[in-house]
C-alpha cells in the first residue's frame, strides 16, 4: 500500500495524482463539533438548546465565538453542500478537513459531500488538544498512538474505511499536556512510517510553536514537512515569523476572513487580511514563497454562508484578487494555494 501512496495524494474518495488537485484551502472544517468542554457541560445542565442565529444576533455571536452552544458545530449535510459548492463556484478545488479526534469527524460523511459537490476533501487524522480527549485515553503509549495514527491512514478512520492524507491538526496547549506531548512524538514516528504530512495546532504562545519544531524533530520527523497552523494568532513580528521559518517548517496564515482584531480567547490583536498579505509578501521577498500555505479554519457556523459569514469561498473570490491587487505575480499566486498544496499532500 505504501507504494501505491508514495507521490500521490490521499483524499477521502481514494488516491489522486498532484496534479489533479486544484487550488486548496490547507486548514478547515466542514463537519465538525469543537464545542468548548465548559460550554457543552453548561448547556447541558441548564437543558439550553443551540443558538438559532438570525440577522439580529449573528454579528454578537460572532464577536464572542466560541461561548453561544450550537455555533462551534456543524452536522447538517445540506448546509456544509451548500458552502462547498459555493467553494467550487467561487474558484476553490479542494480542502483539508482537519476536524480529528475530539472533534467528531465524520469521514464517511465528507467522502459522501466530496462525490456531490465535486470538491476534493483530505480527512486528517490524529487527535486534537488535551481538553477534547477523554480521561482514559491519556494513558496509551506512543507506540500504541502511533499504530493508531498510522492505521488511520493505512487502514481507515475510525472504524471507516476513509483513509486520511495528512497527520493533524495536531492539537497542543500552553503549556503542552503529557498526553500532547506523547502525540507529537507518535505524529512523527507516524509521518515516517507513511509519509504523510503533519499539520500542528501549536499552543497560543509565541514559544509553543519553537518547542513543536522540536518535538517533532528529536522524534525523527521531517520539519519540512510540518505545517505550523494558526500563525497569524500566534507570531506577531516579522521576526519572529522568519525564526521559525528557519527551522523550516511550513507556516499556515489561516485566519483569513476574520476581519477584526478582536480575538475571544486572549488578548492579542489579529491582523487583518491585509496584514496578513503583507505578512506573506516579506517572506516571498526573502525567498521563502515555498514554506507558506493559507486557510480559513473555519470552525463556527457564523463563518459560514449559510449563517451570514464569508464561507470557504472568501479565499477565492476576495483574498487572491486582493493579492493580484497588491503585486503578487500568477506564479507566486500558484506556488501558494495549489503549488504547495500538491506538494506537501503528496506521500513521499
Amino acid at each position: 500500500m505504501t507504494d501505491q501512496r508514495k507521490g500521490r495524494i490521499q483524499t477521502v474518495c481514494g488516491l489522486i495524482e498532484p496534479e489533479d488537485l486544484g487550488p486548496t484551502l490547507m486548514h478547515e472544517h466542514i463537519l465538525w463539533d469543537v464545542t468548548r468542554p465548559e460550554v457543552q457541560a453548561e448547556a447541558e445542565a441548564a437543558g439550553t438548546h443551540p443558538v438559532t442565529i438570525t440577522l439580529d444576533n449573528v454579528w454578537e455571536i460572532n464577536r464572542r465565538s466560541t461561548r453561544d452552544y450550537g455555533n462551534q458545530s456543524n452536522d447538517d449535510h445540506a448546509v456544509a453542500l451548500a458552502e462547498l459548492i459555493r467553494l467550487r463556484e467561487a474558484g476553490g478545488a479542494a480542502i483539508v478537513d482537519l476536524s480529528n479526534f475530539g472533534l467528531k469527524p465524520d469521514p464517511e460523511g465528507l467522502r459522501s459531500l466530496s462525490q456531490s459537490s465535486g470538491v476534493t476533501i483530505v480527512q486528517g487524522a490524529g487527535y486534537y488538544v488535551d481538553e477534547y480527549i477523554p480521561d482514559e485515553m491519556k494513558d496509551k503509549s506512543v507506540d500504541r498512538l502511533t499504530g493508531e495514527i498510522v492505521d488511520q491512514v493505512t487502514q481507515g478512520c475510525w472504524g471507516t474505511e476513509v483513509r486520511a492524507g495528512i497527520i493533524g491538526e495536531i492539537g497542543c496547549m500552553w503549556p503542552l499536556r503529557p498526553f500532547e506531548r506523547k502525540v507529537l512524538q507518535a505524529s512523527a514516528t507516524a509521518q515516517r512510517e507513511t509519509g504523510a504530512a503533519i499539520n500542528v495546532h501549536p499552543g497560543r504562545h509565541a514559544k509553543a510553536p519553537f518547542e513543536v519544531v522540536d518535538i517533532i524533530v528529536e522524534a525523527g520527523g521531517d520539519p519540512t514537512r510540518l505545517i505550523m497552523s494558526h500563525i497569524d494568532r500566534t507570531l506577531f513580528s516579522i521576526e519572529e515569523v522568519l525564526r521559525l521559518a528557519e527551522t523550516g517548517c511550513v507556516l499556515e496564515y489561516d485566519f483569513f476572513g476574520i476581519e477584526t482584531s478582536y480575538y475571544w480567547f486572549s488578548g492579542v490583536d489579529l491582523p487583518t487580511d491585509y496584514m496578513r498579505l503583507a505578512y506573506i509578501r516579506a517572506l516571498i521577498e526573502r525567498g521563502l514563497a515555498d514554506q507558506v500555505v493559507v486557510s480559513h479554519d473555519i470552525c463556527t457556523k457564523t463563518r459560514m454562508v449559510t449563517y451570514g459569514g464569508h464561507g470557504y469561498g472568501h479565499m477565492f473570490r476576495n483574498v487572491v484578487p486582493l493579492m493580484r491587487d497588491k503585486g503578487f505575480t500568477a506564479d507566486e499566486i500558484d506556488t501558494i494555494v495549489v503549488g504547495n498544496p500538491r506538494r506537501l499532500l503528496s506521500f513521499v
